[in-house]
């Protein structure tokens, strides 16, 4: 499809865009697993923050949707990418993990080599861990201790790495929850139908997806998403750039799906939506760059001295414009706006805006 001409770009109309791919304007998805395989991956590291950007998704959705999804296996929690926790629809995690993985580990050899992780220490641990796991679940500390048992010490992160690698293998993964841990189980025994893609393909698609639910974005954007090269970006942007709509912005190009940028129009919505969301959500972390909606000089202020916890932020007209917190120990929780502006703070009728996403928060609470 060939580039779009004769529209006038702006950050915010960028912004909004991605928020109207995401399903953050609008209706949304119609349940958690049509939202989750929407957005082809969330960002998962921290699970009050996923379960809440899938329930800002869902029109209606409370805590306990998103939660009985995950107990239920129809939404998954792993290693996709990155090294980085992510959910995902189950059947596509197999077919992810062939195209990533191997890079991965290879990229924690150093880090595997001052734990003493070798070859034989994985294949033991996967002994223990199935042997632990067959037909059932185990807690981290369970599975722990099974390691410790098969003579695999889990001091010094240990455990969690080769938690990981076996993750990375398949050979296991995160199922149930209890209370806010996941339980670990065995791959195929929680996900009994995976889908089977080449390398090529599957680049393919997951580069369509990608666009389809975050554009408008960049190839470098994807490149860094996914992990995936930019050789290998640009030879599956090539197969299906005919698929996708292309806008010029800044001398670079951006893709979304045709969907997405036919709003441009009658006008791209959202101009006065204002909308709490988590932190690590996919509107910000979906990027390699995020300055478009985040301006550079508030960067610190979401990300704290850079230690990569992330703050939930405010979004207002597609860009971010303030962090808000949800104080503990009153039922229902206290929500509070934090705008950059200390001065001046929100405006009457975002604050209004915003009181609106905090009751939807509490109602996503059952609070």
């Amino acid at each position: 499809m060939a580039a779009i001409t004769g529209i006038r770009l702006s950050p915010g109309i960028i912004g909004r865009l991605r928020l109207a791919a995401q399903g953050l304007l609008g209706p949304g998805f119609p349940g958690v697993p049509e939202a989750v395989r929407g957005m082809t991956a969330m960002q998962a590291q921290d699970l009050q923050s996923v379960l809440w950007a899938v329930g800002q998704r869902v029109q209606g959705a409370s805590v306990e949707d998103v939660r009985i999804a995950l107990d239920r296996g129809d939404v998954v929690r792993s290693w996709p990418m990155r090294g980085t926790l992510h959910l995902l629809a189950p059947e596509d995690l197999k077919w992810m993990l062939s195209i990533t993985a191997g890079r991965v580990i290879r990229g924690l050899a150093g880090r595997h080599r001052e734990l003493e992780i070798a070859a034989a220490d994985v294949d033991a641990a996967a002994a223990a861990a199935l042997r632990l796991v067959s037909g059932g679940a185990a807690s981290r500390a369970e599975l722990f201790q099974a390691f410790e048992r098969a003579g695999q010490s889990t001091a010094g992160q240990r455990g969690i790495h080769l938690l990981g690698v076996l993750c990375q293998r398949g050979c296991l993964v995160q199922g149930p929850l209890a209370g806010n841990q996941q339980l670990v189980v065995a791959f195929d025994d929680w996900i009994t139908e995976s889908r089977a893609l080449d390398r090529a393909d599957g680049i393919a698609e997951w580069l369509l997806r990608y666009f389809r639910s975050h554009g408008p974005a960049t190839e470098r954007d994807f490149s860094w998403w996914a992990g995936i090269p930019l050789t290998d970006t640009r030879a599956a942007l090539a197969r299906v750039s005919g698929q996708l709509a292309e806008l010029e912005f800044g001398g670079t190009s951006y893709w979304l799906s045709p969907e997405t940028a036919a709003l441009l129009d009658c006008g791209v919505p959202g101009q006065r939506t204002v909308l709490a969301l988590p932190g690590f959500d996919e509107f910000l972390l979906g990027y390699a760059d995020r300055s478009l909606v985040l301006p550079p000089e508030h960067a610190d202020k979401i990300v704290p001295g850079g230690n990569g916890v992330f703050k939930k932020t405010i979004v207002a007209g597609g860009a971010v414009l303030g962090t808000w917190t949800a104080r503990a120990g009153g039922r229902p929780p206290v929500v509070v706006p934090q705008p950059f502006d200390a001065v001046n703070g929100l405006r009457p009728a975002a604050q209004r805006s915003f009181e609106l996403q905090a009751a939807k928060y509490r109602r996503y609470l059952g609070s």
